[in-house]
This record gives C-alpha cells, sequence and structure tokens, in this order.
C-alpha cells in the first residue's frame, strides 16, 4: 500500500510538473468541443397521438348473422407493419423527398433513415398509438408525421368494401362450381336408378334385410299353410261319416249347383272385383285369386262326377252337413290362399336370391354416388349461406364502421427544439477537457520523466547515493513561482466561469 501510494505521489508530481500544458489542452478541447455543440442544427419533434375505437354497437347485435373480424389483432398488424418499407417509401412520396433523390443509393439510405427516426409507441390494450418524428426542419417533421397518420388511418378503413366483394365473388364462383357438381351427381343417380331398376334397394332396407324379410315371409307362410290344411283335414274327417251330396251331373259349371262351393266363388268373386279396383291384373292377389276360383270350379266338376244318388235325399239337406260343407269350403279357399301366397313368396325369394351378387354391387354403387351427392350438396348448401353472411358482413362494413379513429392530438412541433441537450454536451465537453488535459500532463510526464527522491533515483541507476543538495528559493524565485500560481488557478477558474456562462445562457 506504501509502494502503491508513493508511485501515485509521484505520478502527481509528474502531471503538476507538466500543468500547464494540461492547461492548454483543456483550454483547446473546450474551446473547440463547445463552438462544435454550439453550431449543432437543432432538433424539433413532431408527434400526434390517435385512439382506435374497436367498440361498435352494432357488433353485438348481429352476432350469428355476420362475419365479424378480428379487430384487435387487425389494430395489432396495422401498428407492427406502420413503419415498413412500402409505407415508409410512401411517405417519401407523399412529403416530395423523392425529388432530392439522385440514384437508388440515395433512396436507400433516405429510407433507412426515415425508417430509424419513425418512432411509434403504443399503451397495449388501451389502443392509443403516438407517432414521432425528428427533423430538423419543422414543418417536414409535420407533414411526415401526418403522412404517417394518413397511412394508419387508410389502412384500417381502406379496401374494406373490395375485400367484401371479392370474398363475395370468389364465394360464387366455388357456387357455381359446386352446383355444376350437382348438376352432374344428379344425372348420374338417374342414369343409375334407371339402367339398375329393379335392382335398387328399397327405402329403409338393403339387400340382405330384404332376403331376410322374404325368408321370413316364406317360413310364416308355409306355416299358415298347414295350418289351414290341418284345419281343412279335420273338417273332412267329419264330413266322411254322412252320405256325400246328392249332385246331378252337369257338364257345364254355371248348371251344376253346390251350395258351398258357390258361396266361396261368390266370395272370391267380390273380393277379385274389390282387388281390381286397386291393382293390375299382374299384382300376386289378383293372380292367386284368378287361380283359386279356378281351381274352385275344376272341384265343382269333379265332385259333380263322383257323386251318387242317394237314398235319401233329405239327408243332403241336413243342417250339420249344411254347416260342415260350409266350413270345409271356407278351409278349402284359405288352403287355396295360403298356397298362392307360398308360391309368390317362394318366387320372390328365389329371384332375391338369384340376385346375390348384382344387388350389392348396385346397393355399394349407390351409396357412393348418394355419399358424393350428399357431401356436394352440403358444401353447396354452407357456401349459400355464406354468401348470404359475406354480404350482410359487407354492407354492415359500408353502412358503419367497424372500427373508428379518434385523432386525440394532431401532428404539432413545438417551438423549442427537443435537441440537442446543449447543456449535457456543454458538460461532457468541459469534463472531456479536464481529463485530456490531465491526460496530456500525464503522457508528457512519462514521455521526459524527472526524479522526485532519492529511492527513485537509486531504484532506478542502480547506484548509491552519496548525497542530495536542496534547492534554495531566492525572494524573487518566490514571486515568480507565487504569480506563476496565481495564473494556472486564474486559467482554471477563467475555463470554470466560461463554462458556467455557457450553462447560464442554456438555462435563458
Amino acid at each position: 500500500m506504501e509502494e502503491l501510494t508513493s508511485q501515485l505521489l509521484v505520478y502527481l508530481k509528474g502531471v503538476w510538473k507538466y500543468r500547464w500544458a494540461a492547461v492548454a489542452t483543456a483550454w483547446f478541447i473546450a474551446i473547440a468541443g463547445w463552438i462544435i455543440v454550439y453550431k449543432l442544427p437543432d432538433d424539433y419533434q413532431a408527434s400526434a397521438r390517435i385512439y382506435v375505437d374497436t367498440q361498435n354497437v352494432l357488433k353485438p347485435l348481429m352476432a350469428g348473422m355476420t362475419i365479424s373480424p378480428d379487430l384487435q389483432q387487425q389494430v395489432s398488424i396495422m401498428s407492427r407493419t406502420l413503419i415498413s418499407r412500402p409505407n415508409v417509401e410512401r411517405v417519401v412520396r407523399m412529403v416530395d423527398l423523392d425529388i432530392k433523390v439522385k440514384d437508388v443509393k440515395d433512396q436507400e439510405r433516405l429510407v433507412k433513415e426515415l425508417m430509424d427516426k419513425i418512432k411509434l409507441g403504443t399503451t397495449g390494450r388501451d389502443n392509443l398509438f403516438t407517432i414521432h418524428y425528428n427533423n430538423q426542419n419543422p414543418r417536414l417533421a409535420k407533414d411526415i408525421v401526418q403522412s404517417l397518420l394518413t397511412i394508419f388511418v387508410e389502412g384500417g378503413l381502406g379496401d374494406k368494401k373490395q375485400d367484401s366483394s371479392s370474398a363475395i365473388r370468389f364465394i360464387d364462383e366455388q357456387i357455381q362450381s359446386y352446383e355444376e357438381k350437382l348438376i352432374a351427381g344428379e344425372n348420374n343417380l338417374k342414369a343409375f336408378k334407371q339402367k339398375n331398376i329393379g335392382l335398387m334397394p328399397q327405402q329403409g332396407s338393403d339387400y340382405y334385410a330384404q332376403l331376410s324379410a322374404a325368408s321370413e315371409d316364406l317360413n310364416k307362410t308355409r306355416l299358415d299353410l298347414r295350418e289351414a290344411e290341418q284345419a281343412r283335414d279335420a273338417i273332412k274327417r267329419q264330413i266322411t261319416g254322412d252320405e256325400p251330396i246328392l249332385m246331378v251331373e252337369q257338364t257345364d259349371p254355371s248348371s251344376i249347383v253346390n251350395v258351398e262351393l258357390d258361396s266361396r266363388i261368390e266370395a272370391l268373386n267380390k273380393n277379385l272385383d274389390a282387388l281390381r279396383l286397386n291393382f293390375t291384373e299382374l299384382h300376386p292377389d289378383i293372380i292367386s285369386a284368378k287361380r283359386l276360383i279356378a281351381q274352385l270350379e275344376e272341384r265343382k266338376k269333379e265332385e259333380a262326377k263322383l257323386v251318387r244318388p242317394s237314398s235319401d235325399p233329405g239327408k243332403n239337406y241336413s243342417p250339420m252337413l249344411q254347416q260342415l260343407n260350409v266350413a270345409l269350403a271356407e278351409a278349402e279357399a284359405d288352403v287355396a290362399s295360403m298356397r298362392a301366397r307360398v308360391e309368390e313368396y317362394t318366387s320372390r325369394y328365389d329371384r332375391l336370391k338369384s340376385l346375390s351378387n348384382a344387388v350389392p354391387q348396385v346397393e355399394a354403387e349407390l351409396a357412393q354416388l348418394n355419399r358424393d351427392y350428399q357431401v356436394n350438396k352440403s358444401n353447396y348448401e354452407k357456401l349459400l349461406e355464406r354468401r348470404e353472411s359475406a354480404k350482410i358482413s359487407g354492407e354492415l362494413g359500408s353502412a358503419t364502421e367497424l372500427m373508428s379513429f379518434k385523432i386525440i392530438d394532431p401532428p404539432t412541433v413545438p417551438d423549442l427544439p427537443v435537441g440537442p441537450n446543449r447543456s449535457k454536451l456543454f458538460s461532457l465537453v468541459f469534463l472531456g477537457a479536464l481529463l485530456v488535459g490531465i491526460g496530456m500532463a500525464f503522457v508528457v510526464s512519462q514521455i521526459r520523466p524527472t526524479f522526485h527522491s532519492q529511492n527513485s533515483l537509486r531504484e532506478f541507476t542502480g547506484r548509491p547515493i552519496l548525497g542530495s543538495i536542496p534547492m534554495i528559493w531566492t525572494d524573487k524565485e518566490k514571486i515568480k513561482r507565487r504569480k506563476r500560481l496565481y495564473g494556472f488557478g486564474l486559467s482554471l477558474v477563467s475555463l470554470l466561469g466560461l463554462y458556467g456562462a455557457l450553462m447560464i445562457r442554456m438555462a435563458h
């Protein structure tokens, strides 16, 4: 620590020895620096504040009917892209700065300078934005801020109608495309159904469901037929204990009298007339009824041939026998009807079974056609809804402003410049001059060193010191020394006074 202190004292003595060099350097640096600072051009700042209002009374009222853009995101994008190269180049043209541009290099320099100097501030969620720009020309600074303000507002209000028209035009093109697809799909479905008529699945069931239903109907009808045959056979066994009914042999079925069979034929003819009112001659029930009538007519002929004369004609008219004959006739009619049904269901089942390869393929192709058609139809209907929504949104945007701009502070430029801060620069120059002066004295002391003690001389030369001769100051030398000290102090005070005068002037 003692060595460090002694070395520091040596340095201070060296600086003090060349104090006049330090003072001269400080004066030179201070005067030159203050002149440069004083001649710096004034810097004026133009600023403006704008508020973006994204609240609109129609927005909640039209919710669900219109497509509203994300206004907060739109404002954020506008603020981020305001100081972009295209916008800055537009500002250059708006304020006629491009007149002074000579080549592409100057253009690039000008655009880069503007992008660096233009400052956009925001308070975040409050949607309050500030625009600042500094320039030596206050009018130019104000014009540039005004141009930026115009671009900012136009970016929010401009091109809304054009965007809506473009969206509606695009949706119309898609609607036309899907309409053509729907027409083509309908034509394909129509041609497919015409080509595969008879193989098409019924409403609500596919091929395998139809085949299963036909098999169940056939089995149920066969069971009903067996039950009807057993009921008929039971009636016949009751009748076989009596003599056959006396019938006169006739050749014309219409002239043969058989009460049971005639009543059945009459009932079947009435049923046939009723069926003909609703169905054609090819209907299965009509065909089975006609077949049953023909069978009953043949049976009348056969029974008329087999009947033997009875010794007791009155026996044929027994009330019990008549009832049994009527029941037998009804049973025979049921059996015949069941047989016709069995034949019909058998033919249906066989026909469906023979189509086991064709019908599933037809159903698969039909399902694919319907699926494609339904997809196109769904997209078509959605596009129609979106088009109406886009029209309402466009009209809403044209009639009202979903996003309004309120200029809080128009572009203004204060009378006093905001820069440069000459007081601060004067102080920095003054401190810098003092430091440079001290540094200059220190450098000179190191270039032209002197020995201020016996120890330093002994350490430097490595030789022993026999003694030292002190300086004896005369009165005349003391006066001269005192005058030089006063002159040094006066020079420092004068430099400090000049600095104070400059600061006072800046304050006023």
